[in-house]
């Protein structure tokens, strides 16, 4: 078993994550991803009125009695996002860890630091990472440009970003981005991390509430099969190559385009309704990261866990002392 402070101190078995993925990160996947022994996160923006989140999680605690924690993305939208309220639910039902992400998680750290809540932050830059720090969050999920969702506009990959974190931040450090794999658990733990946040692996389960063809499209797709769109909006994103994302970097790259002129092909229900529902890969955009030329077939939570966990060990101890004369 591999130990880390990250599974001492949040009492996990293995220092893996299944981070906030929107219209992934339900009770279906998240009890599973927990009763494998890895730390897994409710997207509190998937559901759709903070009295739903608060179902899910109750749902959740029904289909297991291991940690697990909620997903708060604080991003700029069309219509307001009651955040307080979405953040009360959150600490009413007794979560005891959050993972942050998008804009700064300071106007919700004063309620969640007061109910004893453990506060991951994902961040895309090391600068970014230093100013949630000072804000007071206790771990910094560092996302490399090999990353499905925003990976933000400075394009450095994790190998070069992970340690970058860990040499400038107090805080523990989490690897996220471009990892699918023992190799990469037992890599980003060289690198100075103490645990590994994965998204796209664990579209690619049995448990992940999306339609089979989206599973197996992630598993079909390589390390090629995605597309950055809206950079000419400086919102980067990483989803899966598709007419529909190759439409829509092709507008984007038009002079004097705007979100508007790509907006209902980009339309997150669209994607979700036509992709994730019905199984049309080519209906929309969805999320995925290139880790999909490294995922190589369609398992349960635990499978994955276990093999990946199992792989790490194995290089840790057997094929790297075997590399020292």
């Amino acid at each position: 078993m591999i130990t880390t402070p990250f599974t001492s101190q949040l009492g996990v078995r293995h220092p893996i994550l299944c981070g906030g993925m929107t219209g992934y990160g339900t009770a279906q996947l998240i009890s599973a991803v927990a009763n494998a022994g890895a730390l897994g996160f409710l997207t509190a923006l998937t559901q759709p009125t903070p009295e739903d989140l608060v179902k899910e999680i109750a749902r959740t605690r029904d289909l297991t009695d291991q940690p697990f924690g909620v997903n708060l993305t604080i991003l700029p939208t069309i219509n307001p996002v009651p955040y307080d309220e979405y953040r009360t639910a959150i600490v009413e039902s007794g979560i005891t860890v959050v993972e942050t992400a998008g804009s700064s998680p300071a106007p919700h750290l004063p309620d969640f630091k007061a109910a004893g809540v453990t506060v991951i932050h994902k961040a895309t830059s090391v600068r970014h990472a230093l100013s949630a720090q000072a804000k007071g969050v206790d771990y910094v999920s560092i996302d490399g440009f090999e990353c499905a969702g925003h990976p933000g506009e400075d394009d450095v990959p994790g190998l070069v970003l992970i340690p970058a974190a860990v040499r400038a931040l107090d805080v523990p450090v989490i690897a996220s981005g471009g990892i699918a794999t023992g190799s990469g658990l037992a890599a980003a733990l060289a690198l100075g991390a103490v645990a590994v946040n994965m998204g796209t692996r664990f579209v690619a389960t049995d448990e992940a509430p999306a339609h089979p063809n989206v599973k197996a499209q992630v598993v079909t797709n390589s390390e090629l099969d995605t597309k950055v769109i809206f950079r000419s909006f400086h919102n980067s994103a990483r989803v899966a190559r598709n007419s529909i994302s190759e439409q829509i970097a092709e507008i984007g790259a038009r002079p004097g385009a705007t979100f508007a002129d790509v907006a209902e092909l980009a339309s997150g229900a669209r994607g979700r309704q036509r992709v994730l529902v019905e199984g049309d890969v080519e209906g929309g955009v969805w999320w995925a990261g290139q880790t999909q030329g490294l995922i190589d077939s369609v398992g349960s939570c635990e499978e994955v866990v276990e093999t990946i966990v199992a792989e790490a060990e194995a290089i840790i101890a057997s094929r790297l002392p075997a590399y020292l004369s």
